[in-house]
């Protein structure tokens, strides 16, 4: 429509300004304004109003196209700012949560973006209280304070709360034995007498001072001087030595139990003193086991009164006392006052005990065994050819280390802990180094594991003698004898994981301490009025050393690892 009035004003436009013959310009307006007969008047007034339309036509035109451009760029904008918005908004649900935020959320954009602050405040804040508590541990460790350093005692009551409480992380310290798989399957090698000395070993079994003075009580151990102590260590073919059980020294077992050891060659020996556990029964014993091994729990009067009223004791036709598989095994008269020495007896003398054993596997009152006993000594005895099979220590390998930490724990005075260490450095034992030819200085005695010979005999009545002169804390002594038989005593020690996955560990059922263990100073024994000093054992603290121990000065031990 629009080019047709074009072209109707173009030619309108063109035939109006030609100019008539005889016409000026004003007579040719005048006469396109007159009326012409015979014509309508509205096609007259098309042409004048034409200008008029088509103006305004442009404007329209006109006005169209700037709106169209404002539309346009309008439009890009809206499409820019969204595509701006949808670009902050994957960034944002990236970065926060699961849900997609709107467009105009502006406020949940700061909130969010404060959130995230306030979240990398707290993680660092987090990091930083745990670089506090680890450094307070370390340092605790080292303390001399005992609340403090409790919280390195498992032991302890404010360990076992913390414990409890579920802030003390388990630690993943068991690895898989090498164990063969059937117990059926298993050889029992034929025994052969080894190619060692003492070829022939007899025990004192009459105290010396004893006899000559009646009015004098005999101990169990014996009254063993310093010069018959120096010569037990010299090996010779045929062997005398100290080994407990004197004469009415205590330690006496009832007639049917000794009746019953008599026929056991196979032994799992296990012990409760003072009262402070009951039995935990062995688990995954094959038929063959429970019919080859005795398993025998050596109690003294308190223990078995104990274990009477919290569990159910079964006694048979010929007197003898059983919980389960454990038979129990009672030894009258304890021979020492420190409950933890008396433990040491069934626990080092197994053989003296039991003396028809062929074979024994001594694990201490409070764990619960869990591998088939026959598989322990397949994998630690015979497949090794070995006859004395022990674990390393956890944390140490030289006695300082150990002795240290027992004082740093309070396990015993600490001043004699300090002489029976003056005493083996003063003999020649030095800090234990790779050079020694052995893993440790240091075993975790909670597990024994041996055959009975002539050799494993005497050393396990060596390091009892140590036991029954010092300190009760057999560890300091084991590495000491190693040290004294000067090589001739092999032994197999086997990795602390794979001793961790014999048993399972149970918490004593009540504590086991003495007061002795708290002495800091050897002037709490003067007098003996606070009944501290022992009177039955570790004598040879308190007899005069032939030996200049004032010039000893102990070793420096670095404090890198806990009290364990």
């Amino acid at each position: 429509m629009v080019n047709v009035l074009i072209k109707v004003a173009t030619v309108g436009i063109v035939s109006g300004n030609r100019r008539l013959p005889g016409k000026n310009p004003a007579q040719g307006c005048q006469s396109r304004n007159r009326r012409l007969p015979g014509k309508n008047p509205a096609s007259l007034v098309l042409i004048p109003n034409l200008n008029s339309v088509l103006d305004g036509q442009r404007k329209k035109i006109m006005e169209n196209d700037v709106q169209r451009s404002l539309s346009s760029r309008a439009a890009y904008r809206r499409a820019d700012r969204n595509n701006q918005g949808q670009q902050t908004k994957d960034i944002e649900d990236g970065l926060f949560s699961q849900g997609r935020l709107p467009q105009d959320g502006l406020m949940k954009i700061v909130w969010r973006r404060g959130f995230i602050r306030l979240c990398l405040v707290v993680g660092i804040l987090w990091m930083f209280l745990i670089l506090v508590v680890l450094l307070f541990h370390v340092w605790s460790c080292q303390s001399s304070a005992a609340f403090i350093s409790g919280i390195c005692r498992r032991d302890s009551k404010l360990f076992i709360i913390l414990d409890n409480m579920g802030f003390v992380p388990k630690p993943q310290h068991r690895c898989p034995i090498p164990l063969s798989d059937d117990p059926d399957a298993v050889v029992i090698p034929k025994r052969e007498t080894p190619d060692t000395v003492p070829k022939s070993l007899s025990y004192i079994l009459e105290d010396e001072l004893a006899k000559s003075e009646p009015e004098t009580t005999p101990l169990f151990g014996g009254n063993q001087s310093w010069a018959q102590r120096e010569e037990s260590f010299k090996l010779n073919s045929t062997m005398k030595v100290h080994c407990g059980f004197m004469k009415n020294g205590g330690a006496e077992m009832d007639a049917v139990d000794i009746k019953y050891a008599k026929k056991c060659k196979f032994v799992v020996a296990s012990g409760i003193f003072d009262g402070y556990d009951t039995p935990h029964q062995p688990s995954n014993i094959s038929l063959r086991s429970q019919k080859l091994f005795c398993f025998l729990m050596v109690v003294d009067e308190n223990s078995l009164d104990f274990i009477r009223q919290n569990v159910s004791v079964r006694e048979d036709s010929d007197g003898g006392k059983w919980v389960g598989i454990w038979r129990l095994v009672l030894v009258r008269h304890p021979p020492y006052d420190e409950p933890r020495r008396n433990g040491k007896v069934p626990k080092i003398l197994a053989h003296r005990l039991f003396p028809n054993a062929q074979y024994s596997i001594w694990i201490d009152g409070k764990m619960e065994l869990i591998v088939d006993p026959l598989l322990i000594l397949e994998r630690y005895l015979w497949r090794g050819k070995h006859t004395f099979a022990i674990a390393r220590h956890k944390h140490h390998q030289s006695i300082y280390e150990e002795a240290d930490a027992i004082k740093r724990r309070k396990r015993y005075a600490r001043p004699l802990i300090d002489l029976h260490m003056k005493i083996y450095l003063y003999e020649g034992m030095e800090p234990w180094s790779p050079e020694n030819g052995t893993l440790s200085d240091v075993p975790e005695g909670a597990v024994i594991i041996r055959e009975h010979t002539a050799l494993t005999n005497l050393f396990s009545c060596l390091w009892f003698n140590e036991v029954n002169l010092f300190t009760p804390r057999d560890q300091l002594s084991f590495g000491y004898i190693v040290y004294r038989l000067a090589g001739s005593f092999k032994f197999f020690m086997f990795p602390n994981c794979e001793y961790n996955s014999l048993f399972i560990l149970h918490r004593h059922t009540r504590e086991h301490s003495s007061v002795i263990e708290w002495v800091k100073s050897l002037d709490e024994f003067k007098g003996n009025s606070s009944g501290l000093k022992e009177t039955r054992g570790g004598l040879g603290l308190w007899s005069p050393y032939p030996g200049d121990l004032n010039s000893v000065e102990l070793p420096t031990v670095p404090r890198t690892l806990q009290a364990g």
